[in-house]
């Protein structure tokens, strides 16, 4: 399970979003979530109405999927929102 990351660590991350790219941008998110329709049908909530692209793979044995989520974002803020939000999903690791 993931665990809950620090304020230092989204820090750190805000601030290499905002020298590497210029924003708005397009970020691609990708996650690891046991095959579960419910956990999945989670995360694709929340990035409803945001024009992402979501593709979903289910590992060879079908255990877990993985998705990989591309969406346009206004800012680094809003990535780490949607970072937060999926790391309240149980079982989900973000890569």
């Amino acid at each position: 399970m993931d665990t809950e990351k620090s304020d230092e660590f989204y820090l750190r991350l805000k601030e290499e979003l905002l020298k590497s790219n210029s924003w708005p941008a397009d970020y691609l998110y990708k996650f690891i979530v046991p095959t579960d329709r419910d956990k999945i049908t989670q995360i694709e909530v929340i990035f409803d109405n945001t024009g992402a692209v979501i593709e979903s793979r289910k590992s060879s044995k079908g255990k877990y999927t993985s998705l990989s989520i591309m969406v346009n974002l206004a800012n680094p803020d809003e990535v780490i929102e949607k970072y937060k939000e999926v790391g309240l999903v149980e079982g989900v690791i973000s890569l």
